[in-house]
């Protein structure tokens, strides 16, 4: 089955905890405090692998998780990192932020590899808080959460030309007399129903071809399969409108060409804009010359670049092939959305203070991230994380909104009572 489009959830691990402990060992009269750091959290990587030819390993396991890092330990004995996870996807995939549609990375190469989410940092050990006014902290700080995000991945066919058109047009029967590729094929519409690439060899030189299920009108709304599959000639230089010129299924040549290019500018004004050679197909079977000859004479009239041929017995198609490689050869390749980026975190909250139930909700994301790392059942986390709070002007802002003695707080996850040590 050929998958090229899913949703997946990704978090990077959170950062292990640090220690609070202290030295006790034989002809170590001092002691002191020996803490370690906890390790670092796993981050997630995406990486652009050319064994992979979709991204069905996708389809049904949707949620992929680092591991956290480990807790330090005493005799300043630090937390092991954890592993790295790496998302193997095949090249051409593009990267997407599920809650905001931007890019995050375009994986055109192999193994390009891009960050998308930064594991948590360890929380540092007492030993870390140890000065010389107080030698014995036994003050650690919790590792850093990972961060959860959804993301989505869609394959876009790397391709130097795409073949568009009409199903049953032809387009598959001319992937396969030029290339080695072997595409279904039969006489009935959306024979193909996926794409298909083919190596195109020619006077020494050499492009990919690109099969896409064939379009309707309407396919930009979702009539027929052609839609899906359209980013998959996103990347190609030029297109090559296949069209049945001997209009077998009753529709006329020159509103078949029409009606794609509507669907093209409709979809995307770029890929529409692309360089376009018609391949006029099926002129095996117009056993008039003058109506060959009129045809052609309508199209040029356009200003469209013709090339009559017949897919099926190999008529006219070296012309094409020509005209395509140099093209090719001629024009530079789309540009692409190539970014090294860490998938975007949330931005900064600024501190304020709402009411929810009866509760008084401190959000921000200074004062969040400080409660998240610390260890609220220890005297001396709470009396530094006052001593925050008071900087931050959290005591103050809960002033201005009307907080009395004894009024729950909730700050991140943590929950507890106000009391004022500095009423004003």
């Amino acid at each position: 089955m050929f998958v090229d489009r899913v949703k997946i959830t990704v978090r990077s691990g959170s950062g292990g905890d640090g220690a609070s402990t202290f030295r006790r060992e034989k002809y170590v009269p001092t002691g002191g405090p020996s803490g370690g750091d906890g390790g670092k959290g796993g981050n997630v990587f995406v990486l652009a692998d050319s064994n992979m030819h979709t991204l069905m390993d996708y389809r049904y396991k949707k949620h992929f998780r680092a591991e956290n890092g480990r807790n330090g330990q005493n005799r300043n004995m630090h937390g092991h990192k954890a592993e790295d996870i790496t998302l193997r996807v095949p090249p051409g995939t593009v990267v997407y932020d599920d809650l905001t549609g931007k890019v995050i990375v375009d994986l055109v190469q192999e193994g390009d590899t891009v960050l998308l989410l930064p594991g948590g940092k360890g929380g540092r050990g007492n030993a870390r808080f140890a000065t010389a006014v107080q030698q014995a902290p036994t003050i650690a700080e919790k590792g850093e959460p990972g961060i959860e995000r959804e993301i989505r991945l869609e394959l876009k066919t790397i391709a130097d030309v795409g073949l568009v058109g009409f199903p049953n047009a032809g387009k598959s029967t001319l992937l396969s007399v030029v290339s080695a590729a072997r595409p279904k094929i039969a006489d009935y519409h959306f024979t193909t129903l996926e794409p298909n690439l083919g190596v195109v060899a020619i006077s020494g030189r050499s492009f990919i071809m690109a099969d896409i299920p064939g379009l309707i009108e309407g396919a930009h709304e979702g009539q027929g399969l052609g839609h899906e599959f359209l980013r998959h000639v996103e990347r190609t230089r030029i297109l090559i409108h296949v069209v049945d010129g001997a209009g077998t299924e009753g529709r006329d040549p020159v509103s078949d060409i029409e009606v794609i290019n509507n669907e093209l500018k409709s979809y995307s004004p770029t890929l529409a804009s692309r360089p376009q050679i018609i391949a006029l197909n099926k002129i095996d079977a117009i056993t008039d010359e003058g109506t060959l000859k009129g045809l052609l004479e309508r199209l040029k009239a356009q200003g469209l670049e013709v090339y009559p041929i017949s897919a099926v017995i190999g008529e006219g198609v070296v012309p094409l092939l020509h005209r395509a490689m140099d093209l090719v050869e001629q024009l530079p390749k789309p540009e692409l959305h190539r970014v090294e980026t860490v998938l975007e975190v949330e931005p900064d909250v600024k501190l304020h203070v709402t009411r929810e139930q009866g509760v008084f909700v401190v959000r921000g994301t200074e004062v969040e991230r400080i409660i998240a790392r610390s260890n609220i059942d220890n005297d001396e986390a709470l009396q530094r994380l006052q001593s925050a709070f008071k900087r931050l002007g959290v005591f103050q802002l809960l002033r201005d909104s009307g907080i009395h003695e004894g009024d729950p707080v909730r700050i991140g996850e943590a929950e507890f009572s106000f009391y004022d040590e500095e009423p004003e």
